[in-house]
């Protein structure tokens, strides 16, 4: 079994349907261990030897968040300028994290038509991610496609159900190692490879 680390992080989880749902649905065993950065350090006094520890524990490591201008909320870029030290996630010696991966979980208020190269954003979401992307390959982490929730602001109570069962399918997925590199080389989203309902597709 892979053991999975959430990185969460929403500076108004409160507002947010998608996450509160997302949040409720992971399940409640042992390897999966969900890490609330905004509620551990609302002051962004980030505590780099716990995080460390916690990265070290862990096969999965997953960042769960908005899309706030197409990258991730502030305290995400503040733990990534401090947990990840050169030396240790990085450089000549710094090989900590080699071999984990790495996976984002998103939501975002535009549709998925908005993030392709003909749409409203011009780009597709993996190539906003792209920083992330080629930090995990810094630090020697294999880069998943992103598990994505596209238009937030119009899914009904239904259609974010399905997203968290989803959700929860990919982590045990993910948890017992069951998802093939083929797969992963063959699909933009990871919800591609778990695929939810045609109606909520539509």
């Amino acid at each position: 079994m892979a053991k999975v680390l959430i990185l969460f992080a929403h500076p108004a989880l409160e507002k947010s349907r998608v996450h509160k749902r997302l949040l409720a649905q992971i399940p409640a065993v042992a390897d999966v261990h969900l890490h609330d950065l905004y509620e551990h350090y609302p002051n962004f006094d980030i505590d780099i030897v716990t995080e460390q520890q916690l990265l070290l524990q862990h096969d999965v490591i997953i960042f769960q968040h908005p899309l706030y201008w197409y990258s991730s909320p502030a305290l995400i870029k503040q733990w990534l300028d401090l947990v990840l030290e050169h030396g240790w996630a990085y450089g000549s010696k710094g090989t900590a994290l080699a071999g984990k991966k790495w996976l984002q979980v998103i939501s975002s208020g535009g549709s998925a038509e908005a993030y392709k190269e003909t749409g409203r954003n011009k780009f597709t979401l993996s190539q906003f991610l792209l920083p992330f992307r080629q930090t995990a390959a810094l630090c020697g982490m294999e880069f998943l496609p992103p598990f994505a929730v596209h238009g937030t602001h119009r899914l009904n109570d239904a259609d974010i159900e399905l997203h968290a069962l989803q959700y929860e399918q990919m982590l045990f997925a993910l948890r017992q190692n069951r998802i093939t590199h083929d797969e992963l080389k063959s699909v933009q989203y990871m919800n591609d490879i778990i695929p939810i309902p045609q109606a909520i597709q539509s």
